[in-house]
């Protein structure tokens, strides 16, 4: 009999690369990367400090600099005074950078729909409580294994 926690995993991780590759289409019809689109996303709210915008994605501040810089260098980004930390300015999007988060998210909401029509909200609402329950046992097993 299989284990059905490691086909699981495996069927997360497939479904993870579809969706990185699917990801990136969507963002290339734009002019964008998805590492460009997942930057501008998260700092569209409110500016953010390169290390804070790499925190919420969860990748290195390094990575998150240069794609940070590539936006700025497309005008689709600047770095504005920090006032609470000169050396660490905010990045803030352009009129031209919200324009193309607004298109790719667009883009990205369509091919949504047109994905999960044929899945009931009631299974993908289920689906999402799982994955959150999943991520939420990964952080506190990390959190743990922090402290040993």
């Amino acid at each position: 009999m299989p284990d059905e926690t490691a086909l699981l995993i495996a069927d997360i991780f497939e479904a993870a690369g579809a969706l990185r590759r699917l990801g990136e289409q969507t963002a290339a019809a734009e002019g964008l990367t998805q590492a460009r689109w997942q930057v501008l996303s998260v700092a569209c709210e409110d500016p953010l400090t390169v290390p804070q915008a790499a925190r919420r994605l969860g990748v290195s501040r390094q990575n998150v600099q240069r794609v940070a810089n590539d936006l700025v260098a497309l005008r689709l980004a600047a770095y504005e005074p920090n006032p609470d930390h000169r050396g660490s300015p905010l990045l803030t999007l352009t009129p031209g950078g919200r324009e193309s988060l607004a298109r790719v998210t667009a883009r990205a909401e369509q091919l949504h729909r047109t994905l999960f029509a044929a899945i009931p909200n009631e299974k993908i609402n289920a689906t999402r409580a799982s994955l959150r329950r999943l991520l939420s046992e990964l952080d506190r097993h990390e959190g743990e294994a922090g402290k040993r």
